[in-house]
């Protein structure tokens, strides 16, 4: 049945909307549709939730059937580098320490998007339970941040965690082992709309009931109403915090900077967004841009085809978005009452099980940044940004190149080069468990430029990988790399001969 919620703002009604639509269309059609899931639920909370849900996902549908029949496409004439005052660099803010801003922090909340699974790693459940430091989970390091800034600052910033329908029931039997940490812990769920049909741009589902592959969570762009839905972001104004710092929970390197959350006190900005200098491994991430003189996110689904690769090209598209966003919490309760978030769609076309075309459209939570005031981004160092997405990830996280103290990773200062060395594992790594098996013990890499590993290939304890390593075991064949074993500009072979690379 539907998800738990606590609306807290009524910003339209479903007879409003339902009188903007002539009987007959298509429209018309979608909203008698979801009218009669709205009555297969019983009156109450859960029934007004529900409902306010449908009728969130039937502006967004109506805004795709518009766009989709007079939206023009993104005049690349038009797009332009930042201006200055939209881009400003980490280093020219004036550094500060926690103990510098404890007023601050009391007004501050730390908000992790929670919403993802660990399947495309092999894992069941949320990614946020995945191990990934000493045996410690996202949530696990995340909170020791917390707490620890509680800790030294005497203050109470509490952390929220945005969960989806596919993560919020085992999230909140996790974080009952927090319950004696000096961290106030709140969830709430972002929204759960329907898949829809392509052919026929009807409702997939034809009960609320979370069926698999007949629902989703419409992207994290849905953070603004969900989290106003909730209750929580009217009540955090009224307990006096100001800002929240909002990141994906598999980001280790997104804690809170003293230094930026003085730039947002300093300045006024109701937004802030954190973006770092691109790598070739960055070339597909959203980036700011300057479009008919306002600041936008420009993501490459939205790039023209013919102007994709240009897109790519590092030398004009310098930064990316981290996701990292400082936003004002007062200016979140604007915009939602004012329904002023009309955010960039992001139309995912999908195939169910059974073969059926369905589409679901999806926001990104960073393409807000246009619709407030003082908006800008901050160019960060790159340490701001250590995501974990594959296991080729887990393996710089759990290896000697980092250090970890009260939650935080921080590279270790014996490496001589401060840049995170290039790693390719294979298929036979692609799940958590299978790279599990495969290392005794996490190799030392503090000399590693660069591994690609490919192939049934196992590491026995205490090696060492230097330069650049290439292990490739044929199909068929399988490779062991010795107890001990120190690899330096090598190439691994089948038949384990070294070879100086």
């Amino acid at each position: 049945m539907p998800q738990d919620r606590r609306p807290s703002f009524t910003r339209h009604h479903s007879q409003d909307i339902r009188s903007s639509t002539a009987p007959g269309g298509v429209e018309h059609a979608v909203r008698v549709e979801l009218d009669d899931l709205v009555c297969q639920v019983p009156e109450g909370p859960d029934r007004d939730a529900f409902s306010k849900e449908m009728d969130d996902f039937y502006r967004l549908f109506s805004r795709y059937l518009h766009e989709k029949k007079h939206s023009r496409p993104l005049d690349w004439e038009k797009v332009r580098s930042p201006k200055p005052e939209d881009l400003i660099a980490y280093g020219d803010l004036e550094a500060k320490q926690l103990n510098d801003i404890k007023p601050l922090l009391n007004k501050l909340a730390v908000l992790k998007l929670n919403g993802g699974l660990g399947t495309t790693m092999g894992c069941v459940g949320p990614k946020s339970a995945i191990e990934v430091r000493d045996s410690q989970t996202f949530l696990d390091l995340t909170v020791q941040q917390i707490e620890y800034l509680n800790q030294v600052s005497d203050a109470d910033v509490p952390l929220i965690l945005m969960n989806s329908f596919n993560t919020d029931e085992d999230t909140k039997k996790i974080v009952q082992k927090y319950s004696a940490h000096n961290v106030n812990i709140c969830t709430f769920n972002q929204s759960r709309h329907p898949r829809f049909k392509a052919d026929s741009n009807l409702p997939l589902a034809q009960s609320p009931d979370n069926r698999p592959g007949f629902w989703y969570p419409p992207g994290h762009g849905d953070l603004y109403e969900s989290f106003a839905n909730s209750g929580l972001l009217e009540q955090l104004i009224k307990d006096g915090k100001e800002w929240v710092f909002v990141s994906n929970v598999d980001n280790l390197g997104a804690t809170v900077d003293p230094t930026i959350l003085q730039h947002m006190a300093d300045t006024g900005a109701e937004f802030v967004m954190e973006v770092t200098d691109k790598t070739k491994a960055d070339i597909k991430g959203g980036t700011i841009i300057d479009y008919d003189g306002q600041v936008r996110l420009l993501e490459i689904a939205q790039v023209p085809k013919a102007h994709v690769d240009d897109f790519k090209r590092v030398k004009k598209f310098k930064i990316f978005n981290t996701n990292n966003l400082w936003i004002s919490l007062k200016a979140i309760k604007r915009l939602v009452e004012s329904q002023k978030f009309d955010l960039d769609l992001i139309v995912n076309h999908k195939t169910t099980d059974d073969g059926t075309a369905v589409i679901q459209l999806e926001t990104a939570v960073g393409a807000a940044i246009k619709h407030f005031t003082g908006s800008h981004g901050v160019n960060v160092p790159r340490s701001r940004f250590l995501p974990v997405k594959s296991t080729s990830d887990l393996f710089l996280v759990t290896s000697d190149l980092y250090l970890q103290e009260n939650g935080q990773l921080f590279m270790n200062p014996k490496r001589t080069f401060k840049t995170v060395p290039v790693v390719k594992l294979g298929d036979h790594f692609k799940k958590v468990n299978d790279y599990l098996a495969r290392f005794k013990t996490p190799p030392q890499i503090l000399e590693l430029d660069h591994l690609t590993v490919t192939g049934d290939v196992c590491f026995s304890s205490d090696v060492t990988l230097e330069g650049t390593v290439i292990i490739v075991a044929n199909h068929g064949a399988h490779i062991d790399i010795p107890r001990g074993a120190i690899l330096n500009d090598k190439v691994v072979s089948g038949d384990l001969r070294l070879l100086d690379h």
